[in-house]
């Protein structure tokens, strides 16, 4: 706007000049021819004088700018303040950190929790089962039978353990070598109940119990009687009294090596004795455990005196080797 109004104040001039030209002219015209030259010089000096407000005027206009390029610099400094609020944003993010630790700490007692839970399926595992259970169970399996003490066998010193010989109404087990002190072996009473806790195991078709603990049980004595077992023997049906007290009747005794109805194995001080008998045209190899009946008794003494040919009727427990293998604790020779 302003360089329009100094324009149109320029252009006001340039039209006033004009015309003081124009009324000159006359008196240069009167003067003489001679003075022409002084004419010349006021004329070309006043379009100079004319020219200095113009340039006058353009000074304002740049003037004028300085304050625009000063309204730039506030600019500049309001930003300034805007770094400086940045600041406490990256303070605020410290605090979040904190607050994480609290909450690792509070794992911690959610794993103390856990623990007793387990405790609850040792006591389970604990409960006795009947001997139906027992034979259904798997093989390397926790089981946990009651029942009354049949036999047990010498108490080994080498390695502090027994073997015991079980059963109850239904059936019957095998505890192999049990871990005990000899006190604690020789408070063992044959007729007594007792609880057994160890894994079901089972070596050359015998079941046992191994890796076995015992607990005394307060019940009335038990002793089984011995099951008459001839009609079964070769017969499937035989190993279903495994372990359990039986007897075979009307055995006939048969050479073993050598003409001799005997053999000595297994220990050089005290021997077992293995026997051979048949009934039906079937032989079968049975034995006397020395740790079970040793040299010095009855049993022990008969085997060491029988001949070949001999009928006898044998008692003891239907011990499992490959099939029936009588661990034999009686023998009568029939008449």
């Amino acid at each position: 706007m302003k360089k329009i109004l100094a324009l149109i104040l320029t252009l006001c001039m340039v039209l006033a000049l004009a015309a003081c030209g124009s009324t000159a002219a006359p008196a240069a015209t009167q003067a003489p021819a001679t003075e022409a030259p002084a004419t010349e010089a006021p004329a070309t000096e006043a379009p100079a004088e004319t020219e200095a407000p113009v340039e006058a005027t353009e000074a304002p206009v740049e003037e004028t700018e300085a304050p625009v390029e000063e309204t730039e610099a506030p600019v500049e400094e309001t930003e300034a303040p805007v770094e400086e609020t940045e600041a406490p944003v990256e303070e605020t993010e410290a605090p979040v950190e904190e607050t994480e630790a609290p909450v690792e700490e509070t794992e911690a007692p959610v794993e103390a929790t856990e623990a007793p839970a387990e405790e609850p399926a040792d006591e389970a595992a604990l409960e006795p089962m009947s001997y139906a259970d027992y034979a259904a169970a798997e093989l390397d399996t926790e089981v946990c039978i009651e029942a009354w003490l049949q036999g047990k066998q010498a108490y080994n010193d080498q390695y502090g353990n027994t073997t015991l010989y079980l059963q109850d109404e239904d059936g019957a087990y095998f505890v192999y070598r049990l871990a005990c002190s000899q006190e604690e072996y020789d408070a063992l009473t044959v007729g007594e109940k007792l609880r057994v806790t160890g894994f079901k195991s089972e070596w050359s078709g015998e079941v046992e119990i191994t890796d076995a603990s015992i607990e005394h049980v307060e019940a009335e004595a038990f002793i089984a009687e011995a099951k008459d077992a001839t009609e079964l023997l070769g017969k499937d049906e035989l190993v279903e009294l495994q372990n359990q007290r039986v007897v075979f009747k009307g055995m006939t005794v048969e050479e073993y090596e050598e003409g001799k109805a005997y053999a000595k194995k297994d220990a050089a001080d005290d021997p077992d004795l293995y026997f051979k008998v048949s009934k039906d045209g079937e032989t079968y190899e049975f034995c006397v455990e020395h740790a079970l009946c040793n040299s010095e008794t009855e049993v022990y003494q008969a085997v060491e005196a029988l001949e070949v040919g001999q009928v006898v009727d044998l008692e003891g427990f239907l011990y499992w080797y490959e099939g029936a293998n009588l661990h034999t604790t009686g023998l009568t020779v029939a008449e």
